[in-house]
């Protein structure tokens, strides 16, 4: 039966899923070394795609891998995965560095002034602190578009919010735990939000569609209202 069936190759642990579904764990603890492998080899699957897999899901410690079970079973997927594990050796890939302009606070960061003081700092020295950082996009999830960044300093670290909010404005810059965020539309949530951005993070149109991607690096830098309208109307008048 699929619960019985598990595999350990070229470092890793392999497990079904579903019928249609192989996990591999890279590693049992979320660390920078298991997202360097977790980034090699999703690189190395969108470069050398096994055959009959439809989609590839990396996650902290593990890429789930779904497949076409009527042309290709688990352990052909696995034996896949072994080899291009073994050929993802080398220099890992310059990470991309992706600027996001946030206009924080008012508005646009309801949040901003009750997580200052609940770390009792006033909310420039957050927004300092905030955008000071070089953040990780870990994974993608949650929503299409939305990457989960690692990199939020300790002093920042925030529960959710108790009650989700209904809304999140897309372009919503917000942090929970210890991870920062970017809603790419508008959608439920209950992260805290800081500030927003005008970029568009996530356009099915365009290509890539995604703003932020795997382990791409991001860094927010403060804009005036004045800023976020000129950037916004920029955009707008590109796309209209």
């Amino acid at each position: 039966t699929l619960a019985h069936m598990a595999w350990n190759m070229a470092g890793a642990d392999f497990a079904p899923a579903s019928d249609r579904a192989l996990l591999v764990s890279l590693g049992n603890r979320i660390t920078p070394e298991a997202h360097l492998r977790v980034a090699a080899l999703a690189r190395r699957l969108a470069a050398d795609p096994i055959p009959h897999v439809s989609n590839i899901h990396p996650a902290y410690c593990s890429v789930l891998l779904v497949f076409d079970p009527l042309r290709i079973d688990h352990e052909q997927v696995a034996e896949g995965v072994a080899e291009r594990l073994e050929a993802a050796g080398g220099a890992p890939a310059a990470p991309r560095m992706v600027e996001i302009p946030v206009c924080y606070g008012g508005e646009f960061g309801p949040d901003l002034e009750a997580v200052a003081a609940l770390h009792e700092m006033t909310p420039l020295r957050l927004v300092e602190i905030h955008s000071s950082a070089i953040y990780v996009a870990q994974f993608l999830g949650f929503a299409p578009g939305f990457a989960y960044l690692s990199g939020l300093a300790d002093e920042l670290a925030t529960p959710r919010l108790d009650t989700p909010r209904a809304k999140v404005p897309a372009g919503s810059v917000a942090i929970a735990g210890k991870q920062a965020g970017v809603y790419p539309f508008e959608t439920p949530g209950g992260w805290r939000v800081l500030g927003r951005t005008p970029l568009e993070v996530f356009r099915a149109d365009r290509a890539p569609a995604n703003l932020i991607g795997l382990d791409d690096r991001v860094r927010f830098r403060p804009i005036t209202r004045r800023q976020f309208e000129a950037i916004w109307l920029r955009i707008f008048d590109f796309c209209a």
